[in-house]
C-alpha cells in the first residue's frame, strides 16, 4: 500500500470534516444528550458522504489522467488557491450556528439523516476535486490507488468524529464557547499549508 497517499488522503479526510459547522454541533450536541455513540452516529453519516464525493473525484480523475497529466500545474494552481481561500474563510471569525436538526431518535437514523444533510451539498464535490488536484492525489491512477484514496478520506472524516464525541464525553460538561472558533482556525492553518504546497508543486512544473 502506498502509505503516503493514504496519509494524505487520511489528512484531507480529517480537514475537510473539522470545521464546525451545524452537522458538528449536532454530533456535540448528541453526544452531551445521549452520548458518545449517538456523537459518532451523526459523524458517520457525513463521513459516508465524504467517501462518496471522493470516490467521484478519484474516478473522475483516474478516467482522465492522461489528460490531466497534460494541465497538471494549471490544476495545482487552482487547487492552491482554492485551499487557500477556504483556510482564510475558516479563520475568519463567525457568527454562532443553529444546531441542525435532526428527528431521528435511533443511531441508524441519525447517521441516514446527516448523510443527507451532506450529500445534498454539490460544492462538497467541487472541493474535493479541487483538493485533489492541488495534493497531487490524482497523479497515482488505478483501481487500488482510488480505493487507498476512499478509504483514507473516510477514516479521516471518521476519525475527527470520534475524536469530537470523545473529547466532549471526556470533558462531560458544554464546551468553552471559543472552542469552535479555535478548532476552525487549526482547520484553516492546515488548508493553508497544503494550498501553499500545491502552489510550491504548480511553481516546479512550470520551471521544469
Amino acid at each position: 500500500m502506498d502509505v503516503l497517499l493514504f496519509g494524505k488522503s487520511l489528512l484531507l479526510g480529517l480537514v475537510v470534516a473539522a470545521p464546525l459547522g451545524p452537522i458538528g454541533a449536532l454530533c456535540i450536541n448528541r453526544t452531551l444528550e445521549r452520548g458518545f455513540w449517538a456523537g459518532v452516529a451523526g459523524g458517520l453519516g457525513t463521513a459516508l458522504a465524504d467517501a462518496i464525493y471522493a470516490s467521484f473525484a478519484a474516478i473522475g480523475f483516474s478516467a482522465f489522467a492522461a489528460r490531466l497529466s497534460m494541465i497538471d500545474a494549471p490544476l495545482k494552481l487552482i487547487g492552491g488557491l482554492f485551499m487557500l481561500w477556504l483556510g482564510w474563510k475558516s479563520m475568519r471569525p463567525k457568527p454562532p450556528r443553529a444546531v441542525a436538526q435532526v428527528g431521528a431518535r435511533d443511531l441508524l437514523g441519525t447517521i441516514a439523516t446527516t448523510f443527507l444533510l451532506t450529500i445534498t451539498n454539490p460544492m462538497t464535490i467541487l472541493a474535493f476535486a479541487a483538493m485533489f488536484a492541488g495534493l497531487g492525489l490524482a497523479d497515482a491512477p488505478g483501481a487500488i490507488n482510488a480505493t487507498i484514496v476512499v478509504a483514507g478520506v473516510f477514516l479521516g472524516s471518521l476519525l475527527w468524529w470520534f475524536l469530537l464525541s470523545g473529547s466532549v464525553t471526556f470533558a462531560r460538561r458544554r464546551l468553552p464557547e471559543g472552542f469552535a472558533l479555535w478548532v476552525s482556525r487549526l482547520s484553516g492553518v492546515i488548508l493553508i499549508g497544503f494550498g501553499l504546497y500545491a502552489l510550491g508543486s504548480a511553481l516546479l512544473i512550470a520551471v521544469r
